[in-house]
């Protein structure tokens, strides 16, 4: 390998290309189901099949998904929307060709913001268009033979290709998981990468640092995990840089990454554009998409993570990362918007939603949807807390794990029931207090004499005589008092 400060002469230029599987129940030209899953080879049909004499029939919620996806990156949104046949042939694409967009895609320009360093970057989108999936070809299951699988063939896909604006392994990185966020918040794609539902195509090419002229790029093809898109431009890029410091030139390529050894291979030349041979799609007609359908697309977009972050941060004064990991899931930060409806303490419910509640859904591996809890439990949870009726220490290790038992029963209903309701009442609480002194003598003599820290061992008999039920602001100014009269 080269020293570091020669590779350091140079930077990568990246752009990728995100096949977003869409999760419709059909598929993109015909009324097979689009379902994951199934037995190999059983959700095909003639028109999946490409036999003569079938039709295809455009399914128009894969437009609704596009337009949704445009408008949350700000895309222009194309009214004439051709269809095209990119002609190529693969043994798992039956028809011999892809139904895809070529001249006029769906949605055009548009970013993606990703953190880079101390600030933020833009990463500009170059297009998404609509068009389908091919089948799986199957080379681990039988020595001899490759296997096919067409139940993937005709599932819809966005294609979503990037500028070439991405400058380190590391960006990449953070645009993809802006993305997968991106379209699992829409609700268009679900982004599970190790399905093949996101796949993902990287163009690297590299280029002497200060030279505006971009380097012959090529492309690795087919990548199944961030991590591994992250892999394959780091080596990709090294390699490059070598072939170029030993006089060799980078040829355009399609390679593909070995997750094993962490490096990229050639596959075949690349093809250009012109070798696909695109021509219109005869059997599709233009569909026109006018302003009435964008506008009844966009009154139904969620809030979206940037949104969030912004009213957390900015409204709720939260940090960047509370605001971060309460909106990594929609679901999560969509329980979050429904607590908060419920109590203005915003931080509060922050700590339990990234608390105890995320640990719990860790622990059992479950997802927000099936938290046995509603946030009206966690709210009145908070309240009695906050009135003083049970402490941090009673709820996160009582009341919590018996709401968790008993969702019927509200919070003060188990913590009156179980007998935890915390005692604030100075007459009542004069006994410990008095209990706990008796018992240290030489510490009450010890915190007179200048030892203040020896409070909290008063404290902690305090709680111990208590059962946890006494009021620790009570309690701890009954001491103080008596301690230093």
């Amino acid at each position: 390998m080269l020293a570091q400060e020669i590779h350091d002469k140079y930077e990568m230029v990246v752009g990728l290309e995100i096949h977003a599987q869409l999760q419709t129940k059909s598929k993109a030209y015909s009324a097979d189901s689009a379902e994951f899953g199934a037995l190999p080879n059983t959700h095909i049909s003639p028109i999946t099949l490409g036999h003569p004499g079938t039709l295809p029939k455009f399914n128009e919620t894969t437009l609704q998904f596009g337009v949704r996806l445009g408008l949350a990156v700000g895309s222009e949104i194309t009214y004439e929307n051709q269809f095209a046949r990119k002609n190529y042939f693969y043994a798992d694409l039956p028809k011999g060709y892809q139904i895809t967009q070529d001249k006029t895609p769906l949605c055009t320009g548009g970013k993606i913001t990703i953190k880079s360093g101390e600030g933020t970057k833009d990463i500009g989108i170059t297009r998404i268009h609509m068009e389908e999936d091919s089948g799986k070809s199957i080379h681990d299951l039988d020595p001899f033979h490759t296997l096919i699988d067409l139940n993937r063939a005709g599932v819809p896909l966005l294609e979503i290709v990037s500028e070439p604006d991405i400058r380190s392994a590391q960006e990449a990185y953070d645009y993809l998981t802006e993305v997968r966020q991106l379209v699992r918040y829409l609700e268009v794609c679900d982004g599970n990468m190790e399905e093949g539902s996101m796949r993902c195509d990287a163009n690297v090419s590299v280029r002497l640092k200060g030279v505006e002229k971009f380097g012959e790029r090529t492309e690795t093809k087919n990548l199944n995990s961030i991590r591994n898109v992250f892999r394959a431009i780091e080596y990709e890029a090294k390699r490059q840089v070598e072939v170029l410091e030993a006089g060799g030139e980078i040829k355009m390529e399609t390679m593909g990454f070995d997750a094993v050894t962490g490096a990229t291979k050639a596959m075949r030349s690349k093809e250009m554009a012109h070798d696909y041979r695109y021509f219109p799609e005869p059997d599709l007609q233009a569909i026109f998409v006018g302003e009435d359908y964008v506008s009844d697309v966009k009154a139904t977009l969620p809030a979206l993570p940037k949104e969030l972050i912004e009213k957390y941060t900015s409204k709720l004064h939260l940090s960047d990362y509370d605001a971060a990991v309460l909106t990594e899931d929609k679901y999560f930060a969509l329980f979050y918007e429904e607590l908060i409806g419920l109590t203005k303490s915003y931080k509060t419910a922050a700590n339990w939603m990234m608390g105890a509640i995320k640990s719990f859904l860790n622990e059992n591996a479950l997802e927000i949807k099936e938290f046995p809890l509603s946030p009206k439990h966690i709210a009145d949870l908070i309240i009695l807390i906050e009135s003083g009726a049970i402490n941090n220490s009673i709820a996160n290790q009582k009341v919590f794990p018996a709401m968790i038992e008993q969702p019927e029963l509200s919070a003060k209903e188990l913590a009156e029931k179980n007998n935890w309701i915390q005692e604030s009442d100075t007459g009542a609480l004069d006994e410990f207090v008095e209990q706990a002194l008796l018992k240290f003598p030489d510490k009450v003599e010890a915190y007179k004499a200048g030892n203040k820290n020896l409070l909290g061992l008063f404290m902690g008999e305090v709680m111990k005589s208590s059962k946890g039920k006494a009021d620790p602001k009570v309690t701890s100014n009954l001491l103080r008092k008596k301690l230093e009269n």
